[in-house]
């Protein structure tokens, strides 16, 4: 018996994004198990009786995590030798998911329960410029507050060096070493310092846990071996920072960090990359209250930044916005692909200016 359509559809909508974001093999995986794979299995039962939005709840790369997962427990030899560094053909791999279901079918099953944790280090070129323009115009240090942190890689995203379209920023000796296609302005030379940085998460995981380590990696497509890398390198970074991500609801832990007293002479700086759309629209509303309302008693000695990255409609491609208080200025600075591979900023005389209270 097949999949139902709405999971069919959810893997292949997976596999083309896959394919777009450079990772044929992962495209495969989901492509094989949105056409091969049978509720005969606890596995193949629990994704072909999915509860929820097999698209909002990424199902597919749920999925796809799992087994990554389980290579990188070593529990199934036959699968981890149909993998990458040396993939087979659709059908070794698929007859190497099936071995991998039928002896590891409670370790697949129960990996569904918990959300894909990407967070992409690459990301973290697009946080550089937005802060840097929050500094240019507030000249003033940051107080860095993030949701959907998971394990804080991006927090740290001023201690990794940067190639931005043959432009150099950050410490050359960091381990971290990410390269994005710019195009377009950014104040590389605009000083930058970060006083205070916190995260929450619904589950952090620790950088410093082997087990959460290999939580956070399995989500990383097996086939790209560049980012296994740059977040490995990050993770080791993160441990040794000693960052703080807070287990938390989104919308709680924005209101009670927008309700303390602001610090004067400091500019706080509320973020997220690719997070907004897994948040319940409750959530959402509460998250903008709670900014609009530090909105308004933001002022010059200590404004307020919302910067946010997210997928707004067009495809391919998340729009990189910033609203700014107490002048209420809501700006688009640019669009980046969602993997930071390149990203187009626009300049700041470019930006069309609307009211932030409005959006």
């Amino acid at each position: 018996m097949p999949l139902p359509d709405p999971i069919v559809d959810a893997f292949r909508q997976q596999a083309d994004a896959c394919r777009d974001l450079g990772s044929p093999f992962n495209a495969m995986v989901c492509d094989l198990l949105s056409d091969r794979l049978e509720p005969g299995s606890a596995f193949g039962q629990r994704i072909a009786n999915w509860p929820g939005q097999p698209v909002a709840d990424a199902l597919a790369l749920r999925a796809c995590g799992s087994l990554h997962g389980l290579i990188r427990s070593g529990r199934c030899p036959a699968l981890m030798a149909a993998y990458p560094p040396t993939p087979g053909t659709p059908d070794a791999v698929w007859t190497a998911i099936r071995t991998a279901i039928a002896e590891q079918d409670g370790f697949l099953t129960r990996y569904l329960d918990s959300p894909p944790q990407t967070n992409e280090v690459a990301r973290s070129s697009m946080i550089l410029g937005g802060c840097l323009t929050i500094a240019e115009t507030f000249r003033l240090p940051l107080e860095i507050y993030e949701i959907g942190s998971s394990a804080g890689l991006n927090l740290g995203f001023d201690h990794y060096h940067y190639d931005l379209g043959g432009r150099s920023w950050g410490s050359p000796t960091s381990k971290v070493r990410i390269v994005t296609k710019w195009e377009g302005p950014v104040p590389l030379d605009v000083p930058l310092t970060v006083v205070r940085r916190e995260g929450c998460d619904r589950n952090p995981l620790d950088p410093g846990s082997s087990a959460d380590r290999d939580r956070l990696l399995s989500y990383i497509w097996p086939d790209q071996s560049n980012r296994l890398a740059r977040i490995d390198a990050a993770l080791q970074v993160a441990a040794s920072a000693n960052q703080n991500v807070d287990r938390a609801d989104a919308a709680d832990w924005v209101e009670q960090r927008l309700a303390r007293p602001c610090t004067p002479g400091r500019a706080r700086v509320l973020m997220h990359t690719i997070v907004w759309q897994y948040l319940p629209a409750d959530t959402q509303r509460r998250i903008e209250a709670a900014v609009y309302q530090a909105g308004e008693v933001a002022s010059g000695d200590a404004p307020l930044a919302w910067l946010r990255v997210e997928p707004d409609g067009v495809p391919g491609s998340a729009g990189i916005r910033l609203s700014l208080w107490p002048s209420g200025k809501s700006l688009l600075l640019g669009r980046a692909d969602y993997h930071g591979r390149w990203s187009r900023w626009n300049a700041m005389a470019q930006q069309s200016e609307t009211s932030a209270q409005t959006r």
